[in-house]
């Protein structure tokens, strides 16, 4: 559900789109969207994940600067950006603290040797590196549309196999830390 409501914002962004053809409009409703979910989400939890806030802060300034600037460059830019600033993050999270953030979001809920969690800590800066590099790639390689529909299903698509191949790993992990108590 909360995967579904993270990409609300981008379905909202893809629905204006292909009923306009206008970039520009669909960022200028991008922003109200995703600050109308930043609400729902507070009213319903009571907090925001940092990487909400991130998100929100970057969908405000380059979809602000899309719709001032009359340029879809700002706005084609922000999965690349927020991509690469969670991988910064997760990197970081290598090196700092006791527990990488992958462990810290899941650790309560499964267990998993140490080596496990930087495994998959590596594995999530790998993906968020990679989908902001194939942002890149699809905006200045195909149409302004082939983009639109990549940061809808592909993004997506490509987040949910990733996932899985995850649960995958995980289950192996899971598996053998039963096994050996």
């Amino acid at each position: 559900m909360k995967l579904l409501l993270d990409f609300l914002p981008i379905v909202i962004f893809f629905i204006v789109y292909k009923t306009t053809n206008d970039i520009i409009l669909a960022t200028a409703v991008l922003i109200p969207a995703t600050l109308l979910q930043m609400l729902y989400t507070w009213i319903r939890t009571h907090k925001i994940e940092k990487m909400q806030l991130v998100t929100l802060g970057l969908v405000i300034v380059l979809g602000g600067a899309t719709v001032l600037f009359q340029d879809k460059t700002f706005i084609q830019w922000k999965p690349t950006v927020v991509n690469w600033l969670f991988g910064l993050a997760f990197l970081g999270s290598q090196f700092i603290g006791e527990k990488t953030i992958v462990e810290r979001l899941m650790g309560s809920n499964i267990s998993l040797p140490s080596f496990a969690w930087k495994n998959l800590n590596i594995a999530w800066v790998v993906f968020f590196i990679a989908m902001g590099a194939l942002n890149l790639f699809v905006a200045y390689t195909f149409s302004e549309e082939a983009w639109v529909n990549f940061k809808l299903f592909g993004m997506l698509g490509l987040t949910v196999i990733f996932i899985v191949l995850q649960g995958i790993y995980l289950s192996r992990h899971i598996e053998n830390t039963e096994n050996n108590d």
